[in-house]
């Protein structure tokens, strides 16, 4: 099967109780400093939650400006993001799968979930060897009563089932495999990704780098929406509630009445209540 003939994804807005969201565990192990050393007018960065999030996050409007930018010439697109919302991730895929030219993927450090999804576009898939592409249902916080949880668990299917076909033609496999994969949340190792056949081809460890310089208030806003989310809380009061503790602001940048260490200090000692 030629990679261009690779199935669209086609995904609706699920009801308005369920937000698709990064699994809080893979963001735990994700590593946002993981960098390319170097990068091309023609590259594409994914390095970052997908979807609108709290410090800017991949959405497929910045990547679809991009691909305009870039028009029809090879592209590459440099991964390294623990997933996010679905249907941005679809609708990266699905830009990336419909480009006239050669479109390299390149797995710097984690390519999951909706990641995961954007990476299968590729017409080769690059991984280094510390790399990791991970697979898994559809992952979502829902709230409202019994009916709302059923209609949100019977809307999830189909987009799992529409992943297992891709991870399946991908790798040559029959699909209950990647469905198998799937159920049990699959880590695999950039040897295990090319084994299977969710890969191609190693990246060379010179072209990958880990940036140290990451600021601290964005590390420590993730780290408290992370905890926040496994504590059950929904993504507005989060994204409410650290708009609160940085004076008001979107983002983790400084602001008139707080300077970053401020932001850092009040942040991080939210995590340690939190962790009590």
């Amino acid at each position: 099967m030629s990679l261009k003939q690779l199935p669209k994804l086609n995904a609706e807005r699920i009801p308005e109780v369920c937000a698709f969201e990064p699994d809080p565990d893979t963001l735990d192990k994700w590593d946002s400093g993981v960098r390319a050393v170097q990068s091309g007018a023609n590259t594409i960065s994914v390095l970052d939650v997908i979807g609108d999030d709290l410090s800017g996050g991949v959405t497929s409007r910045r990547i679809a400006a991009a691909l305009r930018s870039i028009r029809e010439t090879e592209v590459f697109v440099d991964i390294n993001s623990p997933g996010g919302d679905f249907f941005e991730g679809v609708a990266i895929y699905n830009m990336l799968r419909e480009h006239k030219a050669k479109v390299t993927v390149r797995i710097l450090g984690i390519a999951a979930s909706a990641a995961s999804v954007i990476a299968m576009a590729g017409d080769e898939i690059q991984i280094g060897k510390a790399g990791f592409l991970m697979v898994h249902n559809a992952w979502v916080m829902a709230v409202g009563n019994r009916h709302d949880l059923i209609e949100a668990a019977a809307t999830m299917e189909p987009f799992d089932d529409a992943m297992a076909t891709l991870y399946a033609d991908r790798a040559g496999i029959e699909k209950a495999k990647a469905s198998e994969w799937m159920d049990r949340e699959t880590w695999f190792n950039g040897e295990q990704a090319v084994s299977v056949g969710l890969a191609d081809a190693y990246l060379s460890e010179d072209s990958i780098e880990i940036d140290a310089k990451i600021d601290d208030p964005i590390r420590a806003v993730r780290q408290v929406d992370t905890i926040l989310a496994k504590s059950g809380v929904s993504r507005s009061e989060r994204r409410r509630l650290i708009a609160e503790l940085k004076g008001g602001t979107q983002d983790a940048a400084a602001t008139a009445t707080h300077d970053a260490g401020e932001v850092t200090a009040g942040l991080n000692r939210l995590i340690e209540t939190l962790k009590l």
